[in-house]
């Protein structure tokens, strides 16, 4: 029996670097999410601002899905 050599590529196809793409992209949007809330003078604090939903719940839920995205992305077997 001769075995055919298989052919040099890569190792994730069009469909699993779309998904390591699309999680890439939500965690970009997270840590967006994340950033801002300070105050230019140093003498004034806003906790409202610092210690808002968006920041300590939100942005870090969004950036947890989208390591889940990326991890799904890696695992997935590609169908070539």
């Amino acid at each position: 029996m001769i075995k055919e050599p298989r052919k040099p590529g890569f190792a994730f196809g069009k469909e699993n670097f779309r998904i390591l793409i699309a999680g890439v992209v939500i965690i970009i949007i997270g840590y967006l999410l994340m950033i801002g809330g300070g105050s230019d003078d140093p003498n004034q604090f806003h906790a409202d601002e610092i210690f808002s939903t968006r920041r300590v719940t939100v942005a870090p839920i969004t950036i947890l899905v989208g390591f889940v995205i990326v991890l799904l992305g890696i695992m997935k077997k590609s169908k070539d």
